[in-house]
């Protein structure tokens, strides 16, 4: 089929193709708004996810539209930026062509690939079925089906049955890090709330929260001493903590660590994450994780023409240090490019090699808890859950969902209510059907 059209002659603007609408994609088009050239941007979905507060859809303190905002409506005011929706399967670098799914094609003069990344399950794919992670908002509202399932299945168990209902009221999370650690805080503080206040046959006593760490401590990325804090807030909240806890299995019977078998039918996955195939695209060397090795302005060697940033990306930046694959890196990261590609349409200097900004690590555990790392600065406790929710409410795309956002945790926060408790998309539930 022909390639979609395209502007073309010797004064045709520069045109740009942005793979992916997620924080660097989105600041890459931004960052372009006047630059002049025509952009496009391509993604599978139409929307926009703030990925942050995805285990608050996950464990129903948010509803999906509350961290979420079609792309058109993110850009509408940008005349030069095109949507498209499609399923990008490759690119030919050599004729400056992206492959779609339904067989067109995308001509561009620069590409930038913003494609993010999915679960990596370490060669072991088939857990997938088993323990979902949570990137997209369909991930999110799975797991929360799952995690309320349960608690309704449970309820209905009679006294003969308790083993199956202990099964029902297990919940491991796998992975150590700020999205375990947040995840396995809020389902405490979910399933806890929920026994005492809306059934009337199961207790909190009957639960039994499980995060499961490979390592000698939680959050690897922060100081030992914050690690700490959260090992002990969990605690406070009932859950068990597995450290140096090593996942062997996973299936339809619930997870092994190391050589104990745990019966739960709610598993959820934050231990590991595999980058987009835009390496194979390209065929470019990557790391182990399969993200893109770039060059210090975030193009792929040997070809300027070509930007890979965020989570694709593997970079060791002007200060030396690996650059993390989280939202303000991939924020900032499309920034520069974007500085970069306005160097290029006007024939000025490009900018200096790209510096990573770290303006801190922020962690919540649940209610009143939460870690901080700002520079030199720690501090945990309510502090810090009032700085992390400070900063993720103003980095929310939208007014109207920093609006939102902030009155449905005032509300959760003065009354323990949380209203998405809905267990929607029954019609594709498999397992354990009655």
């Amino acid at each position: 089929m022909p390639p979609v059209p395209q502007p073309t002659g010797r004064n045709a603007k520069p045109r740009v193709v942005i793979i992916g609408a997620g924080f660097g994609g989105l600041a890459v088009a931004r960052g372009l708004a006047h630059s002049g050239a025509t952009v496009t941007i391509v993604d599978r979905q139409n929307h926009h996810v703030f990925q942050p507060l995805l285990y608050q859809v996950a464990t129903a303190g948010l509803s999906p539209a509350d961290i979420a905002a079609p792309i058109r409506s993110i850009v509408k005011r940008q005349k030069e930026t095109r949507v498209l929706l499609a399923d990008v399967t490759g690119v030919n670098a050599d004729q400056r062509r992206v492959l779609l799914s339904d067989g067109t094609t995308l001509d561009y003069d620069f590409l930038v690939i913003a494609t993010g990344a999915r679960h990596g399950y370490f060669g072991r794919d088939e857990w997938a079925e088993h323990a979902p992670g949570i990137k997209t908002l369909d991930d999110a509202t799975r797991v929360r089906r799952n995690i309320l399932l349960a608690m309704e299945r449970a309820e209905t168990i009679r006294q003969e049955s308790l083993p199956d209902r202990d099964e029902y009221l297990t919940f491991v999370v796998v992975g150590g890090g700020p999205t375990g650690v947040e995840m396995a805080g809020a389902i405490a503080e979910l399933t806890r709330h929920a026994t005492d206040m809306d059934f009337r046959f199961i207790t909190r006593r009957c639960l039994r929260v499980m995060l499961v760490e490979a390592g000698d401590r939680l959050l690897p990325t922060f100081p030992a001493k914050l690690g700490d804090a959260a090992r002990k807030a969990l605690n406070g909240l009932g859950v068990i903590v597995r450290l140096s806890g090593r996942v062997t299995d996973i299936g339809d019977y619930g997870v092994t660590i190391g050589d104990e078998k745990i019966a739960t039918t709610t598993v959820i996955w934050a231990a590991g994450v595999q980058a987009s195939d835009a390496a194979k695209w390209l065929g470019v060397d990557a790391d182990r994780s399969g993200r893109v090795k770039v060059e210090p302005d975030l193009s792929v060697p040997g070809r300027n023409d070509i930007f890979v940033i965020g989570d694709t990306a593997s970079l060791v930046d002007a200060s030396g240090r690996s650059v993390p694959g989280v939202a303000p890196a991939a924020k900032q990261e499309g920034t520069h490019v974007a500085h970069c590609l306005l160097a290029r349409f006007t024939g000025s200097r490009a900018p200096p090699p790209f510096r990573y900004r770290n303006w801190g690590n922020l962690a919540t555990i649940g209610r009143k808890r939460a870690v901080a790392e700002i520079g030199s600065f720690q501090i945990s406790g309510l502090p810090a859950w009032l700085l992390w929710s400070t900063a993720h409410i103003y980095f929310l795309v939208g007014f109207r969902n920093r609006i939102v956002v902030g009155a449905n945790w005032l509300w959760n926060y003065i009354t323990f209510e949380r209203g998405a408790r809905l267990i929607t998309g029954m019609t594709h539930v498999a397992r354990h059907d009655a």
